[in-house]
């Protein structure tokens, strides 16, 4: 039987949206905010800086946006699909993301997720203040928490499957038994055990054996 621990980015991968710049359009901002996104993604900004400039591009937004940009998020094609068979084979799912906690979380517990982790908001009466709070969720991070979750849950490495679209998923593919690029930048095809291509993560239920 094949047990797995199967871990997701989320912008671009679990869901077909950026958060940041979903919540950065009710700024009035997604312009300058998605130019940002994007040369990080392609690796050529530092994560953690770039997010925290993003994210000062938020301050003064209200708690609600949350809320507000947690219904208009689309769940890519197959992933529902994916992580029942992931589980219906007593595998685990877990979610980390450089996005943010407060849309995450919601998100981790509609789709059945054993884990997820991601950067929390500063919120001060009720508004975003701009700023991150605690440890910035990177590249390195990304990988840690595959490591720990796969401890976590009793499963070898060699158990683990990693699916990102960027820059900052490569360690954490690179720890990862199988790495897959989905809908991915040019730099993670490269380096990736599998690309898919066909928009649907559904397609990896039987590549994976479930």
């Amino acid at each position: 039987m094949t047990k797995l621990l199967v871990v997701f980015d989320v912008d671009s991968t679990l869901i077909e949206d950026e958060v940041i710049e979903l919540l950065a359009d009710v700024a009035g901002k997604r312009a300058e905010v998605a130019a940002i996104t994007d040369r990080a993604m392609a690796g050529e900004l530092d994560f953690a800086a770039s997010l925290i400039e993003r994210v000062k591009a938020l301050a003064g937004l209200p708690e609600s946006v949350f809320q507000e940009v947690g219904k208009r998020i689309r769940i890519t094609p197959g992933a529902k699909d994916l992580i029942d068979a992931v589980h219906n084979r007593g595998g685990r799912v877990g979610a980390v993301s450089g996005g943010f906690s407060q849309v995450l979380n919601p998100l981790a517990e509609f789709l059945n997720l054993d884990f997820a982790r991601a950067n929390d908001l500063e919120v001060i009466d009720g508004k975003l203040t701009g700023r991150v709070l605690g440890k910035i969720i990177d590249r390195t991070a990304k990988r840690d928490a595959l490591i720990e979750w796969a401890q976590r849950a009793d499963f070898k490495i060699e158990q683990t499957v990693a699916i990102g679209d960027g820059a900052n998923d490569l360690e954490m593919m690179e720890a990862a038994a199988l790495s897959v690029a989905f809908n991915a930048k040019p730099i993670v095809k490269e380096k990736a055990s599998l690309v898919l291509e066909s928009g649907n993560l559904a397609d990896l239920i039987s590549i994976l054996g479930l």
